[in-house]
């Protein structure tokens, strides 16, 4: 495949991705039924990955640069924006709460081409969720999925309260409850008890809801792991 300033080439890298069952420029319905066909051919290409371990270290140096006020904002000039632009292999991926206070490049100190993030209220996995988290890591070559919830999670209070919510509102609700059963009977902070169960039951739906990730952590290719912002300090802790 050619390659341009150490990348490889838009079209041949489609071309490569389309060999391996994954259409980079959609998440049709077709792929997602042809899963299981597609997942014993995953050949990710990423010239720049590093390990799941060393990622996760760039991420919370990052972090306490962050919390320091001593940002880098790495990756961020003229030239590396025209260098990505020839194609992206993020080094991690972060499946995070849409809450406007958690914005994962900045939490991180990161730049362009530095992590795919997907976004939703809650950090609730769903089959677009994992489609998408399925191509960071299949296709784009990264080995570490943070589930990244926060402190306060406007989603996981809604969902200890279980009253009814107007719109589509309520279908969110309903990804979170399940670990909002976890803590129900536990003494101490039920907010921050909740907040952290539904960080790690996305963490595990994740991990149990795809073959294409389940084959990768198998195969030593990927991690998948939960972490929680605290809004009040910028501080990201590792959930175990």
């Amino acid at each position: 495949m050619s390659r341009i300033n150490g990348f490889v080439g838009r079209r041949n890298f489609l071309k490569f991705a389309s060999v391996v069952g994954i259409a980079a420029t959609t998440f049709s319905d077709s792929f997602w039924n042809t899963e299981q066909t597609a997942v014993a051919d995953i050949h990710p290409v990423n010239p720049n990955s590093i390990s799941p371990n060393q990622a996760i270290r760039r991420l919370l140096d990052g972090n306490q640069r962050f919390i320091h006020q001593k940002p880098q904002y790495p990756d961020q000039s003229l030239e590396h924006l025209r260098l990505v632009a020839k194609a992206q292999y993020p080094f991690a991926a972060i499946l995070g709460c849409a809450d406007s206070r958690v914005p994962a490049e900045i939490v991180f100190d990161q730049g362009l081409g530095d992590l795919f993030v997907v976004r939703v209220a809650g950090n609730v996995v769903s089959d677009t969720v994992i489609g998408s988290l399925e191509y960071s890591t299949a296709v784009l070559g990264s080995q570490l999925i943070m589930v990244l919830g926060h402190r306060r999670c406007g989603a996981v209070a809604e969902a200890i309260k279980n009253e009814p919510l107007p719109g589509r509102i309520g279908l969110i609700i309903e990804g979170i409850k399940p670990s909002v059963e976890r803590v129900k009977f536990r003494t101490g902070d039920n907010m921050q008890d909740a907040v952290v169960a539904n960080i790690q039951y996305q963490t595990e739906k994740l991990q149990e809801s795809s073959t294409i990730l389940a084959k990768l952590l198998r195969e030593g290719k990927l991690k998948i792991i939960g972490a929680c912002y605290d809004i009040d300090t910028g501080k990201v802790n590792i959930i175990t």
